[in-house]
């Protein structure tokens, strides 16, 4: 698809109307010193959306993700998670609700090297609840790689690393998964696979933000959440 026409077809970033929203944004702004990273932010995101957040490099888009995955605050405004005002919360706080809420996959797969496919989850399972290889090994199976339950990561494809990442993410059985250019280091096979596992949590009542450079995944979202320097893009009339 071409990349214009695929622009020009991505929905706006109004909210569905009556959608009770997981996650509410009012006024949001932060600042590193003198430099300006996100201003007069204002999103509203429903529960079970599968949404996209796009824009050039240096436009906010990982400062509003960190923000939304409680793993910063904002310098103004307000950000609201499922009910909760997470500026009032203290760090250890904000920990909890990274770990009871939020599901996290980066474009780095930042995988334990050491450690199996397996291991690695139930790591992540640690700072959760009691590790539990059944659980564990039915998180991988949900992206298809119980058969390599026993392999490093450097025994794993890079479409096989990510797929971890995303068992790694879902189990806390999130209500929410903030992911980063999970496709960007995958070539196109891979990116579908992680694409449908996605949608299909979607589908699973999961509330999804991606975070992507590519219009063509996108066009794979509810809606757009366009920035541009720092600021939401107006919606095309």
């Amino acid at each position: 698809m071409d990349t214009m026409t695929a622009t020009a077809a991505l929905p706006v970033q109004k909210a569905p109307s009556g959608a009770m929203g997981v996650i509410e944004v009012a006024g949001l702004a932060k600042r590193f010193g003198t430099v300006t990273a996100l201003e007069n932010i204002d999103i509203s995101i429903g529960k079970g959306e599968f949404v996209a957040i796009m824009g050039p490099s240096g436009s906010g888009k990982t400062t509003l993700l960190n923000i939304l995955s409680c793993l910063d605050t904002p310098t103004e405004g307000k950000y609201i998670l499922d009910g909760i005002d997470s500026s009032l919360l203290t760090e250890k706080q904000r920990t909890v609700i990274r770990r009871e809420k939020i599901g996290l996959v980066f474009q780095q797969f930042h995988l334990i090297p050491y450690l199996s496919a397996l291991e690695n989850i139930m790591l992540a399972q640690h700072y959760h609840s009691m590790p539990r290889k059944d659980e564990a090994m039915a998180a991988l199976s949900r992206v298809g790689l119980d058969h390599r339950w026993d392999h490093l990561p450097s025994q794993l494809s890079g479409g096989e690393q990510q797929r971890v990442c995303i068992a790694r993410a879902l189990i806390n059985e999130p209500a929410i998964v903030l992911a980063d250019e999970p496709t960007g280091n995958l070539d196109e096979k891979n990116e579908d696979l992680v694409m449908d596992l996605l949608k299909q949590l979607n589908k699973d009542g999961c509330t999804i933000i991606l975070i992507t450079h590519n219009p063509e995944l996108g066009l794979l979202t509810d809606r757009v959440i366009r920035l541009s320097h720092g600021h939401l893009e107006e919606a095309a009339p």
